[in-house]
């Protein structure tokens, strides 16, 4: 039986680059989105509403998937809501493919949220877990979605035994026009902007997070680990940290990305100078830019995301994860966190999103 894959969340950064992955491989590929995108070749897109049950049914009435990953979210205004929400995405996905009894196995994406708590607990210096994260860490008391949407899982795959498998990314480093949480292009817009107007690359974030150990996530390593966790028997029914491999300080992170464009890096000063409102006003320059350059996208709303840049940088710990676990199960695949920015970068230039 041949593999067919059901993308949710394909317009993503996650999802997409699933999704191109997937098809390198020789898989059949749907990709499922509110509004589905058409920018990868061979990607089947299905346009769906994750909260409306009879509409999923309606969608998905001629798929019968082998493999489902799910890497959509959506962002509420609180943590009940997030886990009111979340969580009925998750289940109803897989109750609409339920009686098609053609799933073996489902992914889901969730982050390192699992071990920080919501962004309102870490964003204080009143919530500090213990690094690095390792995946026997036990659930926070506290609400989290992410649990909500795991225990949907292991639900769904009670009732029709599949098996399935948890991943958590730290941020996730890849390309994705419209994401809401998109450090990398975050920052090539950003600095894009200082090396057009002179301004400095001004470091936004805490001193814990300038000074401390850190590690991310290509948005491509994330994929591979999606793949081989869903096709590699020793890795049924498991969480997984999922990172690049190495560890870096921000104090020398910043200054390569400073270099890249030519640009003047500014470290910690004393205290967060948060790069939402650094941009605030940046609309306009943005649109600037992009008319002089000939860029595709004016809109620095599509391209930038400075709420969740903050939130990440802005962190009063260190945070880094432990890779033991899938490492001692074979999964070796790594990659250097400076060249997947500068790698993010050489392609958000070559189509043209940034000069």
């Amino acid at each position: 039986m041949s593999n067919i894959a059901l993308v949710v969340g394909a317009s993503g950064i996650t999802g997409s680059n699933l999704a191109e992955k997937l098809i390198s491989k020789g898989w059949t590929t749907y990709g499922l989105a509110r509004n589905p995108k058409s920018e990868i070749a061979d990607l089947q897109p299905i346009a769906a509403d994750l909260l409306d049950l009879e509409n999923l049914k309606s969608a998905l009435a001629d798929i019968a998937p082998t493999h489902v990953f799910i890497t959509s979210w959506m962002r509420n205004d609180t943590e009940a809501e997030n886990i009111r929400v979340n969580g009925l995405m998750v289940s109803n996905i897989l109750e609409a493919l339920s009686p098609k009894k053609s799933v073996k196995h489902v992914a889901l994406v969730t982050g390192l949220k699992h071990y920080l708590g919501p962004f309102e607990a870490y964003a204080s210096e009143g919530f500090l877990p213990e690094t690095p994260f390792r995946e026997e860490h036990p659930r926070l008391d506290i609400e989290n979605f992410y649990y909500a949407q795991e225990d949907e899982v292991y639900a769904a795959a009670a009732r029709d035994h599949f098996t399935w498998s948890i991943h958590r990314p730290h941020t996730v480093i890849g390309k994705a026009v419209g994401n809401l949480m998109n450090m990398g292009t975050t920052l090539a817009v950003y600095a894009s902007i200082c090396k057009e107007t002179g301004r400095p690359f001004r470091w936004p974030g805490s001193e814990a997070q300038w000074n401390g150990l850190s590690d991310m996530t290509d948005a491509r390593v994330l994929a591979e680990q999606l793949i081989w966790a869903s096709t590699t028997e020793a890795a049924y029914n498991q969480a997984f940290n999922i990172v690049n491999g190495d560890v870096f300080r921000w104090s020398w992170l910043w200054k390569q990305l400073a270099a890249y464009f030519g640009i003047e890096a500014i470290g910690y000063e004393g205290s967060i100078q948060p790069l939402q409102k650094e941009m605030e006003n940046d609309a306009e320059v943005w649109k600037g830019i992009a008319e002089k350059y000939q860029l595709k996208e004016a809109d620095l709303s599509k391209l930038a995301s400075a709420w969740h840049t903050d939130l990440d940088l802005g962190r009063p710990i260190e945070v880094m994860t432990d890779m033991s676990k899938s490492r001692k199960l074979g999964f070796t695949v790594f990659q250097k966190t400076n060249d997947a920015f500068f790698d993010l970068f050489e392609q958000l230039r070559a189509e043209q999103l940034i000069p």
